[in-house]
């Protein structure tokens, strides 16, 4: 007899993960989790067991930790491929493949997987992967590595798959001291990271340090190959110095013999907050490089500052609880669509978000930057849901205009099925004059990862693929050049000089005189700032 439309739907909002990914299944797999701090040596031992493999996978969070896998494997004379969202360099003889976990082929059997920072599972827009990563992957042998905050995770999930799971504890191989007193600006030792967690705190940094030290800098919306390039004038003792965000707390494998912390707060996307102790232990862990260092220290540069660090320092690690998040799949959405009776993409994603139960620790989530790219992608008329569904997934902020209107551009070639060939939206002066002018080139480094994403999903619509890549590389040697140099004013310098003159003379006129001036100045537009006005 027929299912009714309320019982079909009934057993489509009814999930077990694990019967989603059947090769995974039939295989026997062992799980290893490589559990442990930072600079304890798991990852090490993880790749040298992928190494001895016949076949392998190194599932990285990041593009940059891609390319270091791939680069390890290569220097170990074994033949590897690289797949990450915007790059791939295949090879033919491969059986090792590195990739960013997004980019996992559930349908490629291997002997073992490596899948590295598993305590990313409990990120909110990117955990699903890692889940999908563990339940899903085609691999005789999974190691996992992560910090001791993802056992308890790691142990239901096994549980959850019916799967042996071995744990193999690594400890730290150097001690990590809490320094007793606060560290000046004034007097910091060569190999000091500073920690602040906002781009624009790292640059102002970076401002008043140039003067008495050479300075590296790592921040999150530098590209992969900017923040390699930073890292290694650093790692060459090119720089005395590195101020960096949270960007450093994953993978950089850096010279750092003590991090101090510039602040304690940080802003989250939704409020500002004080930092946790999973973020300080996280970051802390980088100090001390082992055989480098015979410890590490962490301190910080005001005594407020060090007080609440060397208190949260000292707490239990918060462990990540269930349940993990689901992102919907294609054939969830497809059977959505059909059942709801509609091609939005937005109202299916919260149906999804709503309404699916799972069987294990699991619940569907909805992605905060699938649900911004949603709204764009639904006030589009002439777009399958599947076309929705891909562009909603490409890497996008919506707090860049020239983010912004690339995407819309490259949607509207979508629906029209017409070639878009790569315009850059700037020209390229001989020098970054602010800092806003570094923060558009930055972005148009990110407008081309987008469309590099894209020239792997639709080649024939987004065929310049190789102009872009130079372009990238291009950018980011401008980048690069303008980091080394002495940075640029922010914006608010004029205005700052001239309170400071105001103090000094206390002229009533000085202000006058002043708008006068800026108004005149403001006349003569930068280039750069012109050029960048420009569409495409």
């Amino acid at each position: 007899m027929k299912n009714s439309w309320q019982e079909d739907l009934k057993i489509l909002l009814n999930c077990d993960l694990k019967t989603l990914y059947p090769l995974a299944r039939s295989l026997n797999r062992r799980l290893e989790f490589y559990v442990g701090p930072t600079n304890s040596g798991k990852t090490y031992n993880a790749m040298k067991k992928l190494k001895e493999a016949n076949s392998g996978l190194y599932l990285a969070p990041l593009r940059l930790l891609a390319l270091e896998g791939y680069e390890d494997l290569k220097e170990a004379k074994i033949e590897a491929s690289l797949i990450t969202g915007e790059e791939q360099q295949l090879s033919e003889d491969a059986a090792h493949i590195c990739s960013t976990i997004e980019m996992l082929d559930f349908d490629m059997e291997v002997d073992v997987a490596v899948i590295d920072e598993v305590q990313m599972l409990e990120d909110d827009d990117r955990g699903w992967a890692w889940v999908n990563a563990i339940i899903g992957v085609p691999a005789k042998k999974v190691i996992m590595t992560g910090s001791v905050n993802a056992l308890e995770a790691i142990k239901k999930i096994a549980q959850y798959l019916g799967e042996d799971l071995e744990i193999v504890k690594h400890k730290r191989k150097n001690p990590l001291i809490v320094l007793e007193k606060f560290t000046s600006l004034d007097r910091l030792e060569d190999g000091t990271a500073l920690i602040a967690f906002s781009r624009a705190e790292v640059l102002k940094l970076k401002q008043r340090l140039q003067k008495k030290y050479s300075v590296s800098v790592i921040y999150g919306n530098l590209s992969p190959e900017v923040r390699r390039d930073e890292a290694k004038r650093f790692r060459r003792g090119e720089s005395q110095i590195l101020i960096a965000t949270d960007a450093i707390s994953m993978g950089l494998n850096l010279p750092i013999k003590t991090i101090l912390f510039t602040t304690d707060t940080k802003f989250d996307g939704v409020r500002k907050r004080k930092i946790s102790v999973n973020e300080i232990v996280q970051i802390a862990g980088r100090a001390g490089r082992f055989g480098l260092f015979e410890a590490g220290y962490l301190g910080a540069t005001r005594r407020d500052i060090l007080n609440y660090i060397e208190e949260e320092f000292e707490a239990p690690i918060k462990t990540i609880k269930p349940p993990f998040k689901v992102k919907i799949n294609n054939s969830q959405l497809e059977s959505l669509s059909m059942h709801l009776k509609t091609k939005s993409l937005g109202k299916v994603l919260n149906f999804f978000a709503l309404n699916m139960k799972f069987d294990g620790p699991f619940e569907a989530a909805n992605l905060s930057s699938m649900l911004e790219a949603s709204r764009i992608v639904d006030s589009k008329e002439g777009l399958s849901l599947e076309e929705k569904y891909l562009l909603a997934q490409a890497p996008i902020t919506t707090k860049s205009t020239i983010i912004l209107q690339a995407y819309n551009s490259y949607i509207a070639s979508v629906i029209k099925k017409r070639v878009n060939h790569y315009k850059p939206s700037i020209t390229l002066p001989k020098k970054a004059i602010t800092q806003k002018d570094l923060l558009l080139v930055e972005d148009e480094v990110k407008k081309i990862s987008l469309y590099l994403w894209l020239s792997y999903k639709l080649p024939n619509l987004f065929p310049d693929h190789d102009k872009a890549f130079i372009l990238r590389n291009s950018f980011n040697s401008f980048i690069e050049k303008s980091l080394k140099g002495t940075l640029l004013s922010d914006d608010s310098f004029e205005e700052r000089r001239f309170e400071r003159d105001k103090g000094k003379t206390k002229d009533r006129n000085s202000k006058k005189d002043f708008s006068k001036n800026k108004e005149k100045s403001d006349k003569k537009v930068n280039p750069f700032q012109k050029r960048a006005r420009k569409s495409f």
